[in-house]
């Protein structure tokens, strides 16, 4: 991948002075769509129609240029990106492709398309607006009261995030317990509500699209100001669903004569989980769920038979 980069800038610095190829062509197949919300959206998938993803820089940017085409966004406008990196980026992701483009693995050309297109016409306001009221659902202000081990997680991992977002912005967020979640003082939206005002469009597109997916608020501040990598704010915004996964046990079998284990058995404490085994020849399922729900086997968990698989 970074192999591609230095190659996609190196021959995109070479073209810089070099004239701009009069023939343009929009990458959409097909005839125009009749909706724009239909136009908008790109194909999944289609063919590779092209050989070599170049770039040059223009008046209004830095274009991608697929063989001697000009790429365009789904709405037919030039696609122009304010800075060289970002046109890297993009040129790579068209360059990796291979027999068949695959649409739905350009997360860049994709965010590039809604900056660039604004399909759902939102201004600078609204963009930040989407972007703070994640505070009122934080991920990482939402608190568990079990069990023990989680709790603890959460205070040590999520805690000094937030202790940070704090003192860096001299604002107030806490966390919370309650299914209502911390009370945000408004002076803490305002003042975030001001900071994110100092960026531009592209940058505001960025972030709202990063906080939508960490669902979190505090962590895009921290990948912002670099406090945080994105593989940390990936994985702290997942924190529960990792605790989940790392906490599985093992669970033995039932002493059940005639029965043998052909799978192993991993459980998530206080979740139901199954277990296929082979009594006289036959692959049942067995369910292990919580001890109030069967009575126990003095295994740990509990084992009720449940169906018969064909």
């Amino acid at each position: 991948m970074w192999r591609s980069c230095l190659r996609l800038r190196d021959a995109g610095r070479r073209l810089l002075n070099q004239p701009r190829g009069a023939l343009t062509a929009s990458v959409r197949p097909g005839p125009n769509p009749l909706s724009p919300a239909r136009a908008y959206a790109p194909p999944t998938e289609r063919k590779r129609f092209y050989q070599n993803v170049s770039i040059t820089q223009g008046e209004g940017g830095f274009e991608i240029n697929l063989d001697h085409r000009k790429l365009k966004t789904p709405q037919a406008k030039l696609f122009t990106v304010p800075s060289e990196a970002l046109a890297i980026a993009v040129a790579t992701e068209w360059d990796s492709q291979q027999d068949t483009i695959k649409f739905y693995t350009m997360h860049l050309t994709t965010l590039c398309n809604t900056s660039l297109d604004n399909p759902t016409q939102r201004n600078k306001d609204q963009l930040i607006q989407a972007a703070v009221k994640f505070l009122d659902t934080d991920t990482i202000c939402y608190r568990v009261d079990e069990p023990a081990t989680l709790v603890e997680l959460q205070r040590n991992e999520w805690d000094p995030i937030i202790e940070w977002a704090e003192e860096r912005y001299d604002v107030e967020i806490g966390s919370s317990t309650s299914i209502m979640g911390p009370s945000i003082p408004a002076r803490t939206r305002e003042v975030l509500t001001s900071h994110l005002a100092s960026y531009n469009m592209w940058a505001l597109q960025g972030i709202e699209f990063v906080v939508t997916q960490l669902k979190s608020m505090v962590l895009t501040l921290g990948l912002i100001d670099r406090r945080l990598t994105v593989e940390q704010a990936v994985l702290l915004s997942r924190l529960e669903e990792e605790y989940q996964e790392e906490t599985e046990a093992w669970v033995p079998p039932p002493e059940n004569a005639g029965a043998r284990v052909w799978s192993q058995v991993w459980v998530t404490p206080g979740l139901p989980h199954y277990l296929q085994i082979e009594v006289h020849r036959q692959i049942k399922v067995v369910c292990l769920g919580p001890e109030e729900r069967a009575p126990r086997t003095g295994l740990g968990a509990t084992f009720v038979l449940t169906q018969r698989l064909s």
